[in-house]
């Protein structure tokens, strides 16, 4: 089974790259290469007995990995994310604000595990959030705060340095919707 896994975020990758130079347009490119992978894996993903989530995290890494292999700018490359995995997985029956928390959760962890932009790749995803929100019909405010809310646990994992540029990157006022944090579970010294 993880070869599978290995081989799928290697191919995304590989499209990411081809795609950014091919165009040069860091979040357009990522937007379709995600969207095209997405809606045909999707479609055999229950065939091989692979999750849509597992898909989307393949993806979602994938695509990270790619956009830093190109020097891309973190934050256009996850707009691209969140907006092409809210596309592609629109007809896979997945509710859209676990979707959106799953796909931020995903991307923060890959970009802090190659030393990325984390800030950068908040950012973009909650933009990407809301704007694949207007798309789908959902609440723009929800939309953020679920993808504010995905990168924040994923910051929470990987220390506190992590949660305050996340956090800082997720309030900034974005594309006119409000985030709300929600603020993750963490052990805190009373002393």
């Amino acid at each position: 089974m993880n070869g599978t896994h290995s081989d799928m975020i290697e191919t995304v990758k590989a499209k990411i790259v081809a795609a950014i130079k091919g165009t040069g347009n860091i979040a357009q490119a990522t937007v379709e290469t995600v969207t095209k992978v997405l809606a045909t894996t999707i479609k055999d993903a229950g065939k091989v007995g692979t999750s849509v989530t597992d898909v989307i995290a393949n993806v979602a890494s994938g695509a990270i990995r790619g956009a830093s292999q190109v020097g891309a700018d973190f934050g256009q490359a996850a707009k691209g994310i969140m907006l092409g995995v809210l596309r592609g997985s629109k007809d896979a029956g997945t509710a859209v604000l676990d979707t959106i928390g799953h796909t931020a959760h995903v991307a923060v962890r890959e970009t802090a595990a190659i030393g990325g932009d984390v800030g950068a790749t908040a950012t973009g995803l909650v933009a990407g959030a809301i704007e694949g929100a207007k798309e789908l019909g959902v609440s723009a405010e929800h939309a953020a705060a679920a993808a504010a809310d995905g990168a924040l646990k994923a910051a929470g994992e990987v220390g506190s340095t992590a949660v305050d540029t996340v956090r800082k990157a997720v309030t900034k006022p974005a594309s006119g919707a409000k985030v709300v944090l929600k603020e993750p579970a963490m052990a805190v010294s009373e002393n």
